[in-house]
C-alpha cells in the first residue's frame, strides 16, 4: 500500500511540471521563438514585410471562392470512341467554252457534272465492314445540238470481312456490288433509239471469298472463286434485241415476236476486285478501282474488265480538280451488229469502252 502511494505522488508531480512548462515557455539566450509547431502545421506569428518591391509587380490577396463551378470552360466528358469511319462528299464541276469572232472556229458549250459519295466503314478487332455509295450525273449543252449526257453512274458496294486474330491481314469476306445508271442513253447524235436506261443494264455481284487488307494502308484485295453475277435488262424493248447478253426475242418469218426476250442473265464465275489510294504529292491523291470477272459455264477465260483511275488535286478546302478515266470490256456487250428484217445479218463483236473526264469545281466534305 505504501509503494502504490509513492508512485501516485511521483506521477502527479511530473504531470504538474509538464503543464507548467507548456503554459510558460522559457526564452533561450534572449531569442524569441518565431513559430509555434502544432502537429504538422506551422503557424507564423511574426510576418516579415517586403522591403523592396520590383516595378511591375502587382500584389493581391488570395481570393477563395465557394462557387459550385468556378471554371469558365465546359468540362469535357469522356466519350466512347467510335469504330465507324464516315465520309460525305458533295461536288459539282462545270466546264464552259465560249467563242466570239473566233477565226479558228468552234462551238460554244457548257457542261456540268455533279457527284455524291457516302462512305461508311466499320472496323474493330476481328470485324471489318466497308460500305460505299457513289452517284454521278452530268449534262452537256453544245451550240446547235440537243442536250446530252456527260456522265451517269450508280455504284454501291458492301463488303463484310472477318479474321481469326488481330495479327493476320487476311479476312474471310462476303461482298455485294451493284452498278446501274439514272437516265436513258443514246448513241449521239441519234436521240431516237435508246441503247440503255435505268436497270438496263443493271449488274449485281454477290459472292464469298477472302480479302487482303494490310493495316495502315488504303489497299484492299478481294478474291472470290464463287460469285453470282446477275445482269438485268428491265426494258423489254432492249431485252427483245438481246442487249447486254440476255436471250433475245424469238420471231417468226414475218418478224413478229413469238416469245419475249429474257430480262435477266445469270452467270457463275470468279471475281477479283482491288482498290488502292495513295498520296503522290502534296494535295494530290491517286486512286484506282479494278474489277475482273470470268464466267465458269459459258465463256471461261473471257475476262470482263471495269477499271477506274482518278487523280484528285486540292486547291483549297472547297475548290478541287480531278482527272479520271474508266475502261470497260464486257464480252456480252457487242457493237456494229446489223439486223435486217429482224434477222441478224452481221453479228457484232465486243470492243473496249473508254471514258475520260476532266473537271474543276466546288466540293464539300462533311
Amino acid at each position: 500500500m505504501f509503494k502504490k502511494t509513492i508512485v501516485i505522488l511521483v506521477l502527479t508531480f511530473c504531470i504538474a511540471k509538464i503543464n507548467a512548462q507548456i503554459s510558460n515557455p522559457v526564452e533561450t539566450d534572449s531569442v524569441q521563438v518565431d513559430t509555434t509547431i502544432v502537429g504538422t502545421i506551422v503557424v507564423r506569428k511574426n510576418q516579415e514585410k517586403i522591403k523592396n518591391i520590383p516595378r511591375g509587380v502587382k500584389l493581391a490577396n488570395p481570393r477563395i471562392t465557394y462557387e459550385a463551378n468556378p471554371r469558365r470552360e465546359n468540362f469535357g466528358w469522356f466519350k466512347v470512341p467510335s469504330f465507324w469511319d464516315k465520309t460525305n462528299h458533295l461536288g459539282i464541276a462545270i466546264n464552259e467554252v465560249a467563242f466570239v469572232n473566233w477565226k479558228a472556229g468552234g462551238n460554244n458549250s457548257v457542261s456540268a457534272i455533279g457527284n455524291v459519295k457516302f462512305v461508311r466503314n466499320y472496323k474493330f478487332r476481328y470485324i471489318q465492314w466497308n460500305n460505299s455509295l457513289d452517284l454521278r450525273f452530268g449534262l452537256s449543252a453544245i451550240e446547235g445540238e440537243k442536250l446530252r449526257k456527260a456522265d451517269d453512274a450508280i455504284r454501291f458496294s458492301s463488303t463484310f470481312a472477318y479474321r481469326r486474330d488481330t495479327i493476320s491481314n487476311w479476312y474471310y469476306s462476303v461482298k455485294a456490288n451493284f452498278n446501274s445508271q439514272f437516265a436513258d442513253g443514246y448513241k449521239y447524235p441519234n436521240t431516237e433509239d435508246k441503247i440503255s436506261t435505268f436497270m438496263a443494264p443493271g449488274y449485281l455481284f454477290l459472292g464469298a471469298g477472302t480479302s487482303y487488307i494490310p493495316e495502315g494502308k488504303k489497299f484492299n484485295l478481294y478474291i472470290s472463286p464463287i460469285t453470282q453475277k446477275a445482269t438485268f435488262v428491265l426494258d423489254q424493248e432492249l431485252a427483245n434485241s438481246g442487249a447486254f447478253g440476255v436471250q433475245k426475242a424469238e420471231r417468226d418469218a414475218d418478224g413478229n415476236i413469238t416469245k419475249e426476250g429474257e430480262r435477266t442473265l445469270m452467270e457463275f464465275g470468279f471475281l477479283v476486285t482491288n482498290t488502292w489510294k495513295t498520296d503522290v504529292a502534296k494535295n494530290m491523291t491517286l486512286a484506282h478501282d479494278l474489277t475482273l470477272y470470268t464466267d465458269y459455264l459459258n465463256s471461261f477465260g473471257n475476262i470482263d474488265v471495269d477499271w477506274e483511275l482518278r487523280l484528285d488535286m486540292k486547291v483549297n478546302q472547297y475548290v478541287k480538280a480531278n482527272i479520271g478515266t474508266n475502261l470497260l470490256y464486257d464480252d456480252d456487250v457487242v457493237f456494229d451488229e446489223v439486223v435486217t428484217d429482224g434477222v441478224v445479218t452481221t453479228p457484232g463483236r465486243p470492243k473496249i469502252q473508254f471514258k475520260q473526264l476532266l473537271g474543276v469545281g466546288l466540293s464539300y466534305d462533311f
